[in-house]
């Protein structure tokens, strides 16, 4: 059987400081950085390529963030920082902030900015059989901790997020504290919905999810109150991948985020070539020929980014790699980037693993031209302590797809409604015209032209982490 593709699937936003000193032209060198240090093309190149695969995941981390909590002319728009959204339905065709998005869970989204004081989760009691979880991510896209669950159950209790640089007595009455490392972070709520008749349910427990200041929690007057941020209007996802204007809104998410010790000597490499939080960075100050070293860098980072996809085509990276802590990452920032490229706001695996199919088991692209089955053995169903679903996007722009149907993925809620074969297994049909009425149960409808499809197992079981369960090939007719 062929090795298909494991990516995390998984959304950017920001901006405003950063600086560049033009340079001397008289100079046989170019002269860059605040220390007016003479540093020649190359190095120039490096180094750009260097941020720009640090700091993406960042700048598309506040696109997104933007989008949510302070644009509030975008249809995207949730809440202000440190307000709960709760979004009783799933994600839709009509839903294009965000790649490669969840369609399994209704979701609850909270921007938090903790410069202030820290928020409290109050969570509810839940249903024992009922999947939920809260996925707290940082400005680097690290997920730093879980609750839910896998995490803590399903109990509920009160949890206290503190910002880098809080201190404090932790009051009565709170289950757990979490500390993040930068000053802004997401939430993101999943709770799991069983059919369409369950969305009532979904709704009602959504509003038992309570956000507080600390303030507020213990009934205290707020404290002095930071200065609003202002944040830089975000790029879009097209000039992200190409303008250098792309390191100013990096130089102003990098002020929400302390320097970590293990960073120390990489982010004053970065500040040689003005990538420096709080600092404007102008590439209209830059000369022509720093100009088209740097673009060389950024072109540089998405080569390697390409040969990285490479390897999660072939196997040979797993989805897992991509999402976690500092920590699991180790500081891999080329896997962090595929991360947020290829699924922002992805799962650590052990929340959930993504196998991914790109290709067909011919190692052929997948479109929608053809036809296709993917069958699953008796017994060989995707192992989930709580759930799996299959879910079609189109490529490259990574979104659900609209069709007749309304349908955009197939799960293990909807198992009474498929067709087994007659040996117990169960077979889907993959393409973009009715298989025929008989078959419509366990049809996925897939658009005219190229697509993807990503597999999802919430809670997954160690079988299904440690290799030994296989996803089956997907065959064309």
């Amino acid at each position: 059987m062929k090795k298909k593709i494991l990516i995390g699937i998984l959304a950017v936003i920001i901006g405003t400081f950063a600086g560049c000193k033009k340079e001397n032209k008289t100079a046989q060198t170019n002269t860059i950085g605040t220390d007016s240090s003479k540093i020649d093309l190359e190095e120039i190149r490096k180094i750009t390529k260097e941020a720009y695969i640090y700091g993406f995941p960042l700048v598309d981390n506040v696109r997104i963030q933007y989008a949510y909590f302070v644009d509030k002319q975008n249809p995207e728009y949730k809440a202000p920082y440190n307000v709960i959204r709760n979004i009783p339905r799933v994600f839709t065709s009509e839903d294009k902030a965000v790649q490669t998005p969840n369609s399994d869970t209704p979701y609850s989204w909270i921007g938090l900015d903790l410069r202030n004081e820290p928020i409290v989760f109050v969570i509810p009691s839940i249903e024992k059989n009922r999947y939920w979880s809260l996925q707290l991510i940082d400005l680097y896209t690290h997920n730093f901790a879980y609750l839910g669950s896998r995490a803590t159950g399903n109990k509920g209790g009160a949890f206290m997020l503190a910002g880098p640089n809080w201190k404090g007595d932790v009051p009565k009455g709170i289950t757990k504290v979490i500390q993040c490392e930068t000053e802004i972070a997401l939430g993101i709520i999943r709770t799991q919905l069983f059919n369409p008749d369950d969305l009532k349910n979904v709704e009602a427990l959504q509003k038992k999810y309570v956000v507080k200041t600390l303030s507020a929690y213990l009934g205290k007057p707020n404290p002095p109150q930071t200065e609003p941020i202002d944040f830089v209007k975000p790029l879009s996802p097209e000039e992200q991948k190409k303008s250098l204007e792309f390191f100013n809104n990096l130089n102003s998410v990098l002020q929400f985020c302390p320097v970590h010790p293990s960073e120390k000597d990489l982010r004053a490499r970065f500040a040689k070539i003005g990538i420096q939080e709080g600092k404007v960075f102008k590439p209209s100050d830059l000369s022509t020929e720093v100009k088209k070293a740097m673009n060389e860098g950024i072109n540089d980072a998405w080569l390697e980014m390409a040969d990285l996809k490479k390897k999660l085509v072939s196997g040979e990276v797993s989805s897992g790699d991509g999402f976690g802590t500092r920590d699991f990452l180790k500081n891999n920032y080329l896997f962090r980037m595929s991360g947020a490229f290829l699924g922002i706001y992805g799962n650590s695996k052990e929340e959930a693993i993504y196998p991914t199919y790109y290709v067909d088991e011919n190692g052929e692209k997948l479109n929608g031209k053809n036809s296709y089955i993917l069958r699953f053995l008796p017994g060989q169903l995707p192992p989930a302590n709580s759930f799996w679903s299959l879910t079609m996007y189109d490529q490259p722009a990574s979104l659900l797809v609209a069709n007749p149907l309304n349908r955009y993925l197939l799960n293990s809620t909807m198992l009474t409604q498929f067709k087994k074969d007659p040996d117990g297994g169960l077979t889907f049909f993959i393409q973009a015209d009715s298989p025929g009425k008989s078959k419509e149960s366990n049809w996925l409808p897939a658009p005219k032209g190229d697509f993807a499809l990503i597999m999802r197992l919430y809670w997954p079981k160690e079988e299904a982490l440690n290799g030994s369960w296989k996803q089956p090939d997907l065959k064309k007719l």
